[in-house]
């Protein structure tokens, strides 16, 4: 019986997940705290300003939420590829491709995003190299 090594790129992708993962989680407590807060201020402010306080928290929530679901993906996703699940390079793959779109869609208005852009490529490349396809039993 012949075991699989984990390629060190893969360990690497896996970790910054993990590490994704945490900073989408921080950012949903600091928005539902932020939502929270917004959402008092707009209580005592409610003469002048009659609504905006509950919308911006809502607002706030609304991300709060969005944060989470992608920090959960993102542990999902380097679990995935921490042990070599087809699935997970499907998904690294897929999600390499939507950010390069985004990416360009930005240049627009942000030239700086070309790096992302790079990276996301690199990605790619990584992910179809053959003994990455084997890891994930894509070979």
């Amino acid at each position: 019986m012949s075991t699989k090594t984990r390629p060190t790129g893969v360990t690497v992708l896996a970790i910054l997940e993990i590490i994704g993962g945490i900073f989408s989680l921080l950012a949903a407590a600091a928005l539902f705290a932020l939502g929270a807060l917004v959402g008092g201020v707009g209580m005592e402010m409610g003469e002048e300003l009659p609504g905006l306080g509950f919308l911006a928290g809502a607002l706030a929530a609304l991300l709060g939420g969005v944060f989470i679901i992608t920090g959960l993906v993102a542990f999902l996703l380097a679990y995935g590829f921490w042990t070599g699940k087809g699935w997970a390079w499907i998904l690294g793959i897929v999600f390499s491709i939507i950010g390069i779109v985004l990416g360009v869609v930005s240049l627009i208005g942000n030239p700086a995003s070309i790096v992302g852009i790079l990276i996301n490529i690199v990605i790619i490349y990584y992910l179809t190299r053959p003994h990455v396809k084997e890891w994930f039993g894509r070979a």
